[in-house]
């Protein structure tokens, strides 16, 4: 079973540079994306054999979710239930026989880390939202999680310390999620791979130089890791300022 999540970075920009022939050519049997920044009839995507789900924010142009599979999820649900969360479209929960999926696009703290406060409201909450999931059944949760974990997970970690997505209050809620019982599936198979990252500036030629960030994350319950084949970061992909990701399952 494969499985790839996108931050496209506005898909109406993505459809410009190749994400159909990517879509095809990956055949996945889900893949979802974070940051579609459009809102409902902006974009008619004809994608035969996949069922397609939506989650768009209030404020146009702005975050934006997607799911699309092959299977027809048992039920499908958008944000977490909690409405000073889900007026941005961060959330979709498809439920199948054995899993929930879940794709996310966690708030950036900005710059100055002005929204880090509702940041860390928000990582408690989430983390609560896939714990209740996960009593039910096990849960894989993917998407631009907005934080580098490791200082391996990014190019200068002495020089981002303080800024939004290294600093010590976000890799901390990251380790929360892990010690809460979800493995980082990257980390797992690789867990001291250098250089491999899902996130680039636009600025700076820092894709061409590899000065990136591993903001990325396929992260699946304990329950799960009988079923792990592989977890991959697909750098060859361009089309957006981060590159897909990819879970492989028996």
């Amino acid at each position: 079973m494969k499985l790839i999540s996108w931050n496209v970075n506005g898909i109406r920009a993505c459809m410009q540079k190749g994400f159909l022939d990517f879509f095809r050519q990956a055949d996945a049997d889900i893949l979802c994306l974070q940051e579609t920044k459009l809102q409902a009839g902006q974009l008619e995507l004809e994608l035969e054999g996949y069922h397609q789900y939506w989650n768009y924010a209030v404020k146009k142009g702005y975050s934006g979710t997607a799911v699309f599979t092959k299977t027809k999820p048992l039920n499908v649900s958008y944000g977490i239930g909690m409405e000073e969360h889900d007026q941005e479209g961060r959330v979709i929960t498809c439920e199948f026989e054995d899993f929930y999926f879940v794709t996310v696009y966690t708030p950036n703290s900005q710059e100055g880390l002005k929204r880090l406060d509702y940041r860390m409201k928000w990582e408690d909450d989430f983390r609560g939202y896939l714990k209740g999931l996960e009593a039910a059944k096990p849960v894989i949760v993917t998407g631009d999680m907005n934080v580098a974990h490791r200082e391996i997970d990014l190019k200068n970690p002495k020089n981002n310390r303080k800024n939004a997505g290294f600093t010590d209050e976000e890799r901390q809620k990251f380790t929360e999620l892990m010690d809460a019982g979800f493995i980082d599936t990257f980390r797992y198979f690789y867990p001291e791979q250098e250089g491999i990252y899902s996130w680039w500036s636009y600025r700076f030629k820092a894709r061409e130089k590899n000065a990136g960030w591993r903001i990325d994350y396929f992260c699946v319950s304990e329950s799960l890791k009988d079923r792990l084949e592989d977890a991959k970061i697909l750098t060859e992909v361009y089309g957006s300022d981060h590159c897909p990701i990819e879970l492989d399952l028996k």
